[in-house]
């Protein structure tokens, strides 16, 4: 059975953090994106972690974690450009659940249901914490072309917007599904949830 892959995006160039976030340790010694990918490969059958030229100390660490890496030439042009290079990097996958390395704190559990909705024939799927749709956000193989046609810095939001009729939206009591890190203080703030990007 093909397998229902994460794709970890972990080539942001941290502008409003100042520095290179995904490397911040969080408060119990975990790298932010290593905690991420291993969420996601708690919850995925495998992990393909998107990075930008010149991160070959952060790829070393995902692929000690057990991820694969690509390593995204065109990683300047923004988001989508990242996630359209991962979905072409593995286009046998049954699925695939796109994650953001900058998102720590989501449940291996959320992510698995995700991945669920997709085995149970999905076309998108998006956990939803107090009404609010937050990430990983799965999609099946019949929009990889849609997802492999991106670029710039609008990541999947097109793609959702013009399926949003086909979206299942997956009620859970996670609010690390809202919460990422773009600022240093984003990181020690556990009571306050910030909006996903």
């Amino acid at each position: 059975m093909a397998p229902i892959v994460g794709i970890l995006l972990a080539a942001g160039a941290s502008r409003r953090f100042g520095a290179d976030k995904l490397s911040h340790l969080l408060p119990d010694g975990d790298l932010v994106a290593v905690r991420a990918c291993r969420n996601l490969l708690a919850g995925t059958d495998a992990v393909l972690a998107v990075v930008r030229p010149g991160s070959e100390a952060l790829a070393a660490r995902l692929r000690a974690e057990g991820a694969a890496v690509q390593i995204c030439v065109d990683a300047d042009q923004g988001m989508g450009a990242s996630l359209a290079c991962g979905v072409r990097a593995r286009p046998e996958a049954a699925g695939w659940l796109v994650a953001l390395a900058d998102m720590p704190w989501i449940a291996s559990a959320t992510i698995q249901s995700v991945a669920d909705a997709l085995r149970s024939g999905a076309r998108i799927a998006a956990p939803c914490w107090q009404g609010r749709r937050g990430h990983p956000v799965g999609f099946s193989p019949v929009l990889g072309p849609n997802l492999a046609a991106l670029n710039g810095d609008t990541g999947a939001k097109t793609v959702i917007q013009a399926h949003l009729e086909q979206l299942r939206l997956i009620d859970c009591d996670d609010p690390g599904v809202l919460r990422d890190i773009d600022r240093p203080e984003d990181v020690d703030i556990r009571t306050e949830i910030g909006t996903s990007s």
